[in-house]
């Protein structure tokens, strides 16, 4: 329909040492409804593509308005700052992969794309590199200016939010206060209804302690903190349930009818979801201004280069970004 502008999706292609180029060169597979457009060093994604033994036609994304064609990849070209070795981190190219981050963020904010989907980054080497760093979620909630996102990992099947993300497990009871599960339910529920379009959305609650605290014997925050919580939204006839130990919760009985699972921390939901859906798993950062997915791994130093990386999170994860985009 002419006059009508199609925005892109862009895909950042992560660390450069790792799987994330050879991933990104499997969307010149597909055609899609919009432009998918990879942040890279042009130079790197040609060798890859090279000693992958695929034959890639690289085209540079200036605003056009349809999908590239099978066996063409858009690209926007992001310079490395050194050369890189497949598999070998090296902390000068970290300023590269944080320029992926910030046009892809600066893109969305302005409304030049309608947001993006992450290759994995080994927060480790940003680190080394002098930069603060703990992950790609907080660094788009803070290019945003939002005080809460939440990290929601999904399967067909099951989507687990969680109420603390990259912390310490010594600090996360301190982590879950009043205040901030009423943010996190409240950008669960919001995202929910508003981009997966569940109306009427029923989730359950992962206590913090074994037993979700027994009463109090294993600990109090269910009783003093989280309960008291949920209790406010369950007066108001929203379908949230009391904390439930987790060993309890995540059985095929009481998911069958969920939409959604809080975990309280990092390690308590997303093993159970990537034992059953790895590799077609995806990460999608709820409370942001624009969509943004994941895949659901790591840079897999090990395997770049060789042809074994599997791709299917990212198409995935672009997916269900353009799924959102559509609706």
């Amino acid at each position: 329909m002419s006059g009508v502008i199609v925005l892109p999706l862009y895909v950042t292609s992560g660390e450069p040492a790792g799987i994330g180029p050879d991933i990104c060169l499997s969307l010149a597979k597909r055609v899609d409804e919009r432009p998918v457009v990879v942040l890279a060093d042009r130079n790197l994604l040609q060798q890859r593509a090279q000693k992958l033994g695929l034959d890639i036609k690289f085209l540079e994304y200036s605003g056009q308005a349809e999908s590239s064609l099978q066996g063409e990849l858009y690209i926007e070209h992001v310079p490395l700052e050194t050369i890189v070795v497949d598999g070998q981190l090296n902390a000068a190219n970290a300023a590269y992969v944080l320029e992926q981050l910030r046009r892809s963020a600066d893109y969305a904010m302005s409304g030049k794309s309608v947001g993006v989907a992450t290759a994995p980054v080994q927060k480790s080497v940003i680190n080394d590199a002098g930069i603060l760093f703990s992950g790609h979620t907080e660094y788009y909630q803070e290019f945003a200016g939002v005080e809460r996102v939440v990290m929601m990992l999904a399967t067909k099947t099951l989507r687990v939010a969680l109420a603390t993300t990259h912390l310490r497990l010594r600090d996360v009871a301190d982590a879950i206060t009043k205040e901030r599960l009423h943010q996190v339910i409240d950008i669960l529920l919001h995202d929910l209804k508003t981009k997966f379009k569940i109306n009427d959305p029923r989730v359950l609650v992962c206590g913090l302690n074994p037993h979700a605290g027994e009463d109090g014997y294993l600990g109090r925050e269910e009783i003093d903190t989280i309960n008291p919580v949920l209790e406010s939204y369950r007066s108001q006839g929203v379908k949230l349930s009391l904390s439930l130990p987790a060993d309890t919760l995540f059985t095929p009985e009481h998911l069958k009818n969920a939409d959604a699972v809080l975990a309280m921390y990092h390690d308590q939901g997303l093993p159970v979801l990537k034992s059953q859906g790895f590799g077609e798993a995806i990460n999608i950062t709820l409370g942001l201004p624009f969509i943004r997915t994941s895949v659901d791994h790591g840079t897999a130093l090990s395997l770049a280069g060789t042809g074994l990386a599997k791709s299917s999170s990212l198409n995935v994860a672009v997916d269900l970004a353009l799924s959102l985009a559509a609706s």
